[in-house]
């Protein structure tokens, strides 16, 4: 169920491409990031644990 895009079919197909792309993206980074606090903050708790 596709609107008639005409002329500008690429253009808006492209644009929404670019936007899956850029929020995969960005959900990627933010679970990269996220994985590699928590491997520090377990490290950083292993590290007290030991000293204290």
């Amino acid at each position: 169920m596709m609107p008639d895009l005409g002329r500008y079919t690429m253009t808006v197909l492209s644009a929404w491409g670019a936007t899956l792309v850029l929020l995969a993206v960005l959900v990627g980074v933010s679970l990269w990031q996220a994985a590699r606090a928590k491997r520090a903050l377990g490290a950083q708790e292993e590290r007290m644990r030991k000293d204290g």
